[in-house]
C-alpha cells in the first residue's frame, strides 16, 4: 500500500512541473553498472481488497445516512439552509485538485493592501457573509434548497426575487391572486379550477416570471392535458385537485403570503473595524466592487479626465464644475468612512454611497460604550454634517472619507466639573479588543 501512494506522489511530480520548467523524470529503478540498459518500471500496485472493502463500507454508510427532518421555526430553518450550504461548500472544496489555489488564499493575495478587502453582503436566510459577487448566487442556493422543504414559501420567494422587473412581478401576482380568489370565493364553479396555460393573459402575465410555476404545483394545482370542446385537438391545464378543496383557508393564506411578500435581499455587512491612532488614517486604496464602472472602464475615465481638465480647466464654470461633481459621484455604489475619535482611534465601516447621514451618526453611537453622550461629525475641512438627511454622494463623502468626532463641548465641560470625566476610550470594550493597526 505505501507503495501505491510513493508512485502516485512520484507521477504526480512528473506532470505538474511549473511553467518554462523541465518535466523531472519519472523514478526508474538503478540497473546494474555492467548492464547500462533501462530497467524496465515496476507495474503500480492497486489498493488492497482490505482497502477496498473499507471505503466502500465507508462509502455505504454515508448513502444511507438519513437526513435530519426541519423544524417549523424560522430559526431552524435558517440554520439548516447554513449547515447543508456549508456542507456542500466542503464537499465542493475538497474535490478540488492540490494544484488549484484555494479561494482564501486568492482572495488574500488580491486584497493585499487594499483598506477594505471588498464589499460584502449577509444572506438573511442562512446568516453567511458572502463577496458581492456572490451574493445572488448563495441566496438563489439558498432558496432553491428551501423548496424541498416549505415548497410554498420558496417559490412565493422565487417569484419575488429572482425577477428583476417589479411591475411584471405585480402584474403577474395580482392575476395569480385573482386565480385564487375565485376558486375560494366560488368553489363549486369548475371552469375556475382549471387554468388553461395557452391562455394569452397566462403567457404575458405568469409563464413569463420564474417561480410561477413551482408556486400553482405547490398549492395544488397538476397539470393535465385535456380534449378541446369540439375538436380533435388538446390543451395543457392547471387543473386544482379534489382534495384541496377540503382546505380553501390554506389557498386564501398562500394568496395573501403571495401579496405582501418581498424579494430577498441581502443586507451590506458594515464590516466594522477599529484601528488605533495612525497618521495614515486619510490615506484609502478601494478595491473595484467600491465602483458602477469595471477595471478597464475606470481607467478610461481617469484618462479622459484629466485630458479635460487640462484642456479646460480654465474655461468651466462654476456651474459646470459641480455638474461634473455630481457625474463623478454617481460612478460609486459604496463609500467606506472613517470616524476619527478625540483619542485617536479611528472607527471605520462600509456603507451605501446614497444612504443619509443619520446612518453614519447611528453607526458611531452604537459603537460607544455611553450611547448617550452628544457628539458632532465633521467632514474634511472641518464642516459639521447637520444635514442628516443628505446622502453621502451629496455631500462628497465618496468614495472614501475621513471624518472627525468632536464632543458637545457644554457636556463635556459639566461631566469635568463633576469629576466624572471618561477614562479611555470612548468605544465598546468588544471592538477594542479586536483593535487593528493601520497599514
Amino acid at each position: 500500500m505505501r507503495k501505491f501512494f510513493q508512485d502516485i506522489k512520484a507521477d504526480i511530480k512528473f506532470k505538474t512541473a511549473g511553467p518554462g520548467q523541465k518535466l523531472a523524470e519519472p523514478p526508474r529503478e538503478r540497473a546494474p553498472k555492467e548492464k547500462p540498459k533501462a530497467a524496465t518500471p515496476k507495474s503500480r500496485q492497486g489498493p488492497t481488497d482490505e482497502a477496498q472493502m473499507a471505503a466502500a463500507a465507508a462509502l455505504a454508510r454515508l448513502e444511507q445516512k438519513p437526513k435530519p427532518w426541519l423544524p417549523s421555526s424560522q430559526d431552524a430553518i435558517k440554520s439548516q439552509v447554513k449547515k447543508e450550504l456549508l456542507a456542500e461548500a466542503a464537499a465542493s472544496e475538497s474535490g478540488l485538485s492540490t494544484d488549484h489555489k484555494s479561494p482564501v488564499s486568492a482572495v488574500e493575495e488580491e486584497t493585499a493592501g487594499l483598506s477594505v478587502s471588498g464589499v460584502y453582503f449577509v444572506c438573511p436566510l442562512t446568516g453567511a457573509t458572502v463577496r458581492k459577487d456572490q451574493k445572488e448566487a448563495h441566496i438563489k442556493e439558498a432558496i432553491l434548497l428551501h423548496s424541498s422543504r416549505d415548497p410554498v414559501a420558496a417559490s412565493i420567494m422565487e417569484i419575488h426575487t429572482f425577477n428583476r422587473d417589479r411591475e411584471r412581478v405585480k402584474l403577474g401576482v395580482e392575476t395569480i391572486a385573482k386565480y385564487l380568489d375565485n376558486i375560494h370565493l366560488h368553489p363549486e364553479e369548475e371552469k375556475y379550477r382549471k387554468i388553461k396555460l395557452q391562455n394569452k393573459v397566462f403567457q404575458e402575465r405568469i409563464n413569463c416570471l420564474e417561480g410561477t410555476h413551482e408556486f400553482f404545483q405547490a398549492v395544488g394545482f397538476e397539470k393535465e392535458t385535456l380534449p378541446v370542446p369540439g375538436q380533435e385537438t388538446t390543451e395543457e391545464y392547471y387543473v386544482l385537485k379534489e382534495e384541496v378543496l377540503t382546505k380553501l383557508e390554506d389557498l386564501k393564506d398562500y394568496k395573501e403570503q403571495l401579496l405582501s411578500s418581498e424579494p430577498v435581499k441581502a443586507q451590506l455587512d458594515r464590516q466594522i473595524c477599529v484601528f488605533k491612532p495612525s497618521p495614515q488614517a486619510a490615506q484609502f486604496e478601494l478595491p473595484h466592487d467600491f465602483y458602477n464602472l469595471t477595471a478597464e472602464e475606470l481607467k478610461r475615465e481617469q484618462r479622459l479626465r484629466t485630458e479635460a481638465v487640462e484642456k479646460a480647466s480654465m474655461l468651466r464654470t462654476k456651474a459646470m464644475r459641480e455638474r461634473e461633481e455630481q457625474r463623478e459621484m454617481r460612478k460609486y455604489n459604496y463609500t467606506l468612512l472613517r470616524v476619527r475619535f478625540p483619542d485617536g482611534y479611528i472607527l471605520q465601516g462600509t456603507f451605501y454611497a446614497r444612504e443619509p447621514v443619520s446612518v453614519l451618526y447611528r453607526f458611531v453611537r452604537e459603537a460607544l460604550k455611553d450611547d448617550w453622550m452628544p457628539f458632532e461629525l465633521l467632514a474634511p475641512g472641518g464642516l459639521k454634517l447637520t444635514e442628516e438627511n443628505l446622502a453621502f454622494n451629496e455631500c462628497g463623502l465618496v468614495p472614501s472619507a475621513l471624518l472627525t468626532l468632536a464632543w458637545d463641548a457644554a457636556v463635556m465641560a459639566d461631566i469635568k466639573a463633576s469629576g466624572e470625566e471618561q477614562k479611555g476610550s470612548p468605544l465598546k470594550p468588544e471592538l477594542l479588543s479586536a483593535v487593528q493597526i493601520l497599514s
